[in-house]
């Protein structure tokens, strides 16, 4: 994806336009488009977010849906202390939503702990520490809290490898951006996604969209897990950021801006020519504008592009 300064997505540049380095190595171009693609996307919803953050985001169900066109095709995963995918692969349409209907209505955190004890505690009131009634004592074991959004991203990656190759494979995040106990590691799914050519896009709501919320707060915290992922895996296979977003109409209008830049891109393709083995290639992509007066600190145009991918057998890419 190709910007100039203003943010607004640059058109009309050519084959001729683009250079991509592999390894450092100038490659040739034997695929070039610059055609809209139908889109094959993941819908990931967190479902661990606090109460507040969850409603504002249910009541943009219509513009998420109105977001895709006829020609795309969706599926709603959610996820909080395990992953559930709610809907096959469909159109926008009728039985789309039926599910957005009924997830509309589930709730959040309550943004408060369990109450294990105290005379508000599971086991009834108390007198001088003592149930009242001794005779039926009840035990209360909290289940731990858990935001498995790397476990939820590959779950819908590997669905997503699945589908069609025609279309631009896409996985749309909406969540606070926590991570905390997956059974996967983020370098693994990244794994997944960069040799599916899979990207993703993601709304952060809640804390991540304040001011204040800067990049100290979006650290790996030993025990408590992440604190905000998106980032991490957007910039990896896009090139871009995350829509912050704090109000309702801000979370409706990124869903349109996302599933347009996610369909109109150039796309193309080479052949390469190197020898090692199937671990991780980097690449560049640069944009040549001869008429523009370019600099490395005002660049005339700024390339949105994943840093790299994991070869699947000989060859293309």
């Amino acid at each position: 994806m190709v910007k100039d300064d203003a943010g607004h997505m640059v058109d009309g540049l050519t084959s001729k336009d683009f250079q991509i380095l592999e390894g450092g190595k100038k490659q040739s171009l034997n695929f070039f488009t610059s055609d809209p693609f139908a889109l094959s996307a993941a819908v990931v919803l967190d479902l661990g977010m606090k109460d507040v953050d969850l409603q504002k985001v249910n009541h943009t169900f219509p513009a998420l849906e109105g977001a895709f066109s006829d020609f795309d095709e969706l599926s709603i995963y959610v996820y909080g202390n395990t992953v559930s995918q709610l809907s096959d692969w469909q159109a926008a349409g009728q039985q789309l939503s039926a599910t957005l209907e009924e997830l509309s209505r589930v709730r959040g955190q309550n943004n408060g702990p369990p109450v294990t004890s105290g005379p508000l505690g599971p086991q009834g009131p108390m007198i001088n520490n003592r149930p009242v009634d001794a005779a039926a004592p009840t035990v209360y074991a909290p289940v731990q809290e858990a935001h498995v959004l790397n476990d939820a991203i590959l779950k819908a990656a590997l669905d997503l490898a699945k589908r069609d190759k025609s279309r631009r494979k896409i996985l749309f995040v909406i969540s606070d951006g926590r991570e905390y106990r997956s059974n996967v590691s983020y370098r693994d799914v990244l794994r997944v996604l960069l040799t599916n050519n899979i990207m993703v896009y993601a709304i952060g709501v809640g804390a991540p969209a304040l001011p204040v919320y800067g990049k100290l707060s979006k650290l790996h915290i030993p025990r408590l897990g992440y604190t905000d992922i998106l980032p991490r895996y957007v910039n990896a296979t896009t090139g871009g950021e995350v829509f912050n977003e704090l109000t309702r109409v801000g979370i409706e209008d990124a869903y349109a801006e996302a599933t347009n830049e996610a369909r109109n891109q150039y796309t193309m393709g080479y052949l390469t020519h190197s020898n090692a083995p199937g671990g991780f290639r980097d690449i560049e992509v640069l944009v040549d504008r001869p008429s523009c007066k370019s600099s490395s600190i005002r660049p005339c145009v700024n390339v949105f592009a994943k840093a790299g991918y994991y070869p699947t057998g000989p060859a293309t890419h």
